[in-house]
């Protein structure tokens, strides 16, 4: 149900039977630029700009552009339905549910790294780490082998993969389509499992409670794994809030996992500042387990709300370089002309009072060889005094870039006539 915001007069509940109401002239809808305003007045976090807004005009993009914060924006009404899908949900369309990896060295060069649950590749039974020979009979060698992919896996929504693997070599046929990719996925990596977190979303392949639902299905199957295990959130640019802070509860079991402040406007469309923080419950399967977090400085937003609570409530440290620095979160209306207004609203403190917005959160170790895992396991035999066995590398898991045809986007928005908290 949309409800009317504008002009937000009160209302007076009158009896129903009188002779002497008579219907009044109704308001007049406010243009798409005059409820921009409107809204940037009373949300918009940094209260010094807003006079310098012009009340009047034609172009709502200019109106915006008008402010400093770059993660204030407006999607025109013709994009904003796509906008919303790409950010609240991890659906990748016009793909086949593959992951993939280059070995220059490789007379091909491309190798399979993963295949997503329920996808056309999975219900193919195309092998992980298996080494793609060709595309829809373009054979692909040399270095423009992955480009080569992507120029003909564009023209064409039936795909052939040829993939050798296990001494083997067999094709594999595919219809493109639409697919929820997971955003949590888990790997031994030099003998240490490590759980990737890529990003925050309400609705991944676990369509009912995202990316929280993966961590805590995986964190629920093993809770007897009593070895040191690491969190990467390497590069996760962040997401919902309501995703990031029940995800670090997994591993909290007290205190106060975050506290936030935001502008927003009362009955009476009256600008006004709440505040609210968010307490830990014990009993979640992560409380139990030995983890190091890596992080590096794309770790950013709804990721450092995740990494604060955890490392300032536990005693799980981080390992990698200063993060991002955003401190900053942005709430998302959908608008009079269906346009998506994402604007900055709220200001993040850690669960010990303390702001990183502008400085990052800085590791507990230093990673000075590199972020990665060999470093994160020097972490673990530092912190934990726990001297890790020398076992030989996974030949196939990789801690190295990956490359997907398709990539979701990495902002997060809401919902028609609602505060959804973004980060």
């Amino acid at each position: 149900m949309r409800i009317r915001l504008w002009p937000f007069l009160p209302i007076a509940f009158l009896a129903a039977c009188s002779d002497f109401l008579s219907p009044v002239e109704s308001t007049p809808e406010p243009s798409e630029y005059e409820f921009n305003y409107w809204l940037l007045q009373r949300t918009y976090l940094y209260e010094e700009e807003l006079p310098n807004l012009p009340e009047k005009g034609d172009s709502v993009q200019a109106l915006y552009a008008a402010l400093s914060d770059r993660y204030t924006r407006y999607v025109e009404p013709s994009k904003s339905e796509a906008a919303t899908e790409s950010r609240n949900t991890s659906i990748i369309t016009g793909d086949i549910g593959l992951e993939y990896l280059e070995n220059q060295e490789a007379e091909h060069p491309l190798f399979v790294y993963r295949v997503y649950p329920e996808s056309p590749a999975a219900r193919a039974g195309v092998p992980r780490y298996g080494n793609i020979i060709s595309i829809n009979g373009t054979e692909l060698t040399g270095p423009n082998a992955y480009s080569t992919f992507r120029a003909v896996f564009s023209q064409s929504a039936d795909i052939e993969l040829e993939i050798a693997y296990d001494g083997e070599t067999k094709t594999y046929s595919m219809h493109r389509e639409s697919i929820y990719a997971p955003t949590i996925f888990v790997d031994t990596i030099q003998g240490i499992e490590v759980i990737s977190i890529r990003e925050f979303k309400p609705n991944t392949i676990d369509r009912k409670k995202g990316t929280y639902g993966e961590l805590r299905n995986h964190l629920d199957s093993t809770k007897s794994d009593t070895s040191v295990r690491i969190l990467d959130l390497r590069g996760n640019p962040g997401g919902h809030v309501d995703q990031c802070i029940p995800m670090a509860d997994l591993f909290v079991s007290s205190g106060t996992l975050s506290t936030r402040s935001w502008m927003t406007f009362d009955g009476n469309g009256n600008r006004t500042r709440m505040e609210t923080s968010t307490k830990a419950k014990p009993g979640d399967p992560g409380e139990a387990g030995k983890f190091v977090i890596l992080a590096n400085s794309g770790s950013a937003s709804c990721a450092e709300i995740f990494i604060a609570a955890v490392r300032e409530l536990t005693d799980i440290p981080v390992a990698g370089t200063t993060t991002y620095g955003k401190g900053i979160g942005q709430s998302s209306w959908n608008t009079i002309a269906g346009g998506l207004a994402t604007i900055t609203t709220l200001e993040f403190k850690t669960p010990k009072g303390n702001s990183y917005h502008k400085k990052g959160i800085v590791p507990d170790y230093t990673c000075t060889d590199g972020i990665n895992i060999a470093c994160a396991k020097e972490v673990i035999e530092k912190h934990f005094h726990k001297p890790l066995k020398k076992g030989s590398r996974n030949s196939h898991a990789q801690d190295s870039a990956i490359l997907r045809i398709s990539t979701p986007d990495t902002t997060y928005s809401g919902g028609a006539w609602t505060t959804n908290l973004l980060f």
